[in-house]
């Protein structure tokens, strides 16, 4: 059996792994069984704590018997970009075009700054060549990539000595002969990244942003999951995709700038999957960590974008449409220059961790703040395992409260509030901004502190249903076993709409999906199993920006779709001919674990201990997760724990477990 070949035959057990900034989760799943566990994360060799979580597991004999599969969610290339710590990269273009990446759009990110922070190129000028090889925008040849151009490029790398070179001709995904040229007159020790490979589709600075990205962190990326298997042996390892599916790792190491919201996507892939079991279609999602909070919305699917951002970086790749945000349980709590007390976005991490942790932490966090508050109960073991230090986290409030003239508590409370805001915030960039009613989603919360805050989301949003998921506390990693093997294919047409047939999209669609079924074949999965999904970007003729809508099998019901989500998302229609931009082509296969096992006990969960939480008179009673039956309703204020995170019950809110095991909450009297 090979390795890309277990998805046809599965293992014994299959382990969704997502490394996060604070903490890394672990999913094991062996037939009717499902295992959890969190571990602090080893930002320095992120493989290190995924090796410690399959040893406390238990499954490295599980490992050596070739009997698990590995999926993985990595941050490496999310950090390495947002640190601005790639690798040394030349950036090859056509003559003329050297300064492509460093001029961009020409667009100011603040528009009204009179003195606006000045940006560094990507890349710097000495590491910037240019060459021949120039096509027109019909693919007739403008200018030849001659021998000599060959030669001399070759002497140009090899005196500049980089790990990476990053190829970007005009109009290479018409044809990229000359591309494939220049790469093969690379030396043989550099990592290589052609446009045409990353991302074929018309806009050069896109692409070559794309292009630069993948080769910027390919080399970081590459050697990590290389020592990451070397570690794992024969292990099958799969690596989550930004854009919701896993792939190969061996493919993976070379697409690097798809690996960019690896982890979040696995939040989204179950969510999904979620959705589709207990029928609801709509989600608005908020996955909240140590570091960040992540925010989405499900309609049916997951929205993807083309025009995602990473720090200062455009990344014209597909990826899953979220908006992240820096406050988290880590975010840390201060007092501003004006003396306004301030959340995140900078972080705490893992080391040292909220002052809480016991790990040398000595500023107040958002986990802290809840900890005085008794949202997040003293008894607690976060991921099992990791004790509070309930005296640390009250010091290190008291700090603060003391800066602004508040008793701890009130303190803790405008920590949690400010957070909040920030994340309200967030949800409606996702839902109110984009021309959709919060109240008609059901707002899904999930990470290891999501629990604790949603009640508060949901009222000030306007929500009255609310699904916390099963094992939600390590939902991504979850997710990354639900996820299902996945390659994303586009081709640019840029035409007018009535210029077009139906005929021809179903070519060009055609021809997208055997290049896309002969790569996923080439990893061992089954042909039969594969499932093809088209979608069209259109714009107005003249638009800059188009919208990614489903193909209708019609022209003219594609015009129709287009001019009603227009018209939805911007709150008007134009009477304008239509421009067909890109196909794109969505190639999925089943993912690894299909269905989850279910388990209710049958006698309703007692309260396990009785808490003092600040707000409420009497002491709230906390009860263990897995002890609720399906159909027991817990009215708030209340504490539901489980080993992964814990849940908050607010005063006017009652929580229902399904059978599912997850819980549902709602506002009013359960009745």
């Amino acid at each position: 059996m090979t390795r890309a070949q277990t998805y046809s035959s599965p293992p014994t057990i299959f382990l969704g792994v997502d490394t996060g900034g604070t903490f890394t989760d672990f999913v094991a799943v062996e037939g009717d069984k499902v295992r959890l566990h969190k571990c602090l994360s080893t930002p320095a060799q992120p493989e290190q704590a995924i090796l410690q979580g399959i040893a406390a597991l238990g499954l490295d004999q599980v490992a050596q018997a070739g009997r698990l599969v590995v999926v993985h969610g990595s941050t490496v290339a999310t950090n390495a970009a947002l640190e601005g710590k790639g690798v040394r990269t030349v950036f090859i273009s056509n003559r003329g075009f050297a300064d492509m990446l460093t001029l961009g759009r020409q667009t100011r990110d603040q528009l009204y700054q009179l003195r606006p922070a000045l940006k560094h190129p990507p890349v710097p000028r000495d590491l910037c060549l240019q060459t021949g090889g120039r096509l027109a925008a019909d693919g007739s040849e403008v200018e030849p990539l001659t021998q000599a151009d060959l030669q001399t490029l070759r002497r140009e790398v090899e005196a500049l000595q980089p790990e990476a070179v990053a190829i970007n001709l005009l109009f290479s995904f018409i044809d990229d002969r000359f591309e494939r040229a220049i790469a093969e007159a690379m030396p043989e020790s550099v990592f290589v990244s052609r446009s045409s490979a990353v991302l074929p589709e018309y806009k050069e600075y896109e692409r070559g942003m794309a292009t630069w990205l993948n080769a910027w962190l390919g080399p970081l990326v590459a050697s990590y999951l290389q020592r990451l298997q070397h570690a794992l042996a024969d292990v099958p390892l799969a690596v989550m995709q930004s854009s919701g599916g896993t792939i190969d790792a061996a493919g993976a190491g070379q697409r690097a700038v798809n690996l960019l919201l690896s982890g979040p996507a696995g939040g989204l892939a179950a969510a999904r999957q979620l959705g589709q079991w207990v029928e609801r279609p709509r989600l608005m999602t908020f996955d909240m960590g140590g570091t960040s909070s992540d925010v989405a919305l499900i309609d049916g699917d997951i929205a993807l974008t083309s025009e995602g951002k990473i720090g200062p970086y455009p990344v014209a790749v597909p990826m899953v449409d979220m908006h992240t945000i820096g406050a988290g349980g880590g975010s840390l709590a201060y007092v501003d220059s004006g003396g306004v007390l301030q959340v995140g976005p900078e972080s705490a991490g893992a080391d040292p961790g909220p002052a809480c942790y016991g790990r040398g932490g000595t500023r107040p966090t958002v986990t802290d703040a809840n900890l005085v508050l008794g949202r997040l109960p003293v008894s607690s073991r976060l991921g099992g395992e990791l004790a509070l230090d309930a005296k640390a986290a009250h010091c290190a409030v008291a700090e603060l409260a003391a800066e602004i003239g508040m008793s701890v508590e009130a303190a803790a409370e405008g920590i949690v509030a400010i957070a909040n805001e920030h994340m309200v915030r967030a949800l409606r960039v996702i839902s109110v901004q984009r021309g959709f009613d919060p109240a008609d989603f059901s707002l899904c919360c999930f990470g290891g502190a999501g629990g604790l805050h949603v009640c508060d989301l949901a009222e000030a949003l306007g929500c009255s249903d609310i699904l916390v998921p099963n094992h939600g506390g390590v939902f991504s990693a979850l997710g990354m076993l639900l996820a299902p093997r996945e390659r994303q294919l586009s081709r640019t047409l840029n035409r007018p709409l009535n210029t077009l047939d139906h005929a021809e999209i179903q070519r060009h669609a055609a021809e997208l999906e055997r290049e896309g079924r002969l790569a996923m074949c080439a990893e061992g999965v089954a042909g039969e199993a594969i499932d093809a999904t088209l979608t069209v970007d259109v714009c107005y003729q003249g638009q800059s920006f188009p919208l990614n809508l489903p193909w209708q099998n019609d022209i003219a019901a594609l015009a129709e779709a287009f001019h009603r989500t227009h018209q939805q998302r911007y709150g008007h229609r134009l009477d304008l001919p239509l421009q067909l931009i890109t196909l794109r082509l969505a190639l999925r296969a089943p993912s690894a674990v299909q269905e989850l096992p279910t388990s209710s006990g049958d006698r309703p969960g007692e309260p396990v201990e009785w808490c003092q939480v600040v707000g409420s008179t009497n002491e709230v009673p906390r009860y263990h997760r897995h002890t609720l039956v399906a159909g027991q309703r817990v009215t708030g204020p209340a504490l539901i724990s489980e080993a992964v995170a814990t849940s908050w019950v607010a005063l006017g809110w009652y929580a229902e477990a399904d059978p599912r095991g997850n819980l549902w909450m709602r506002p009013g009297d359960p009745g």
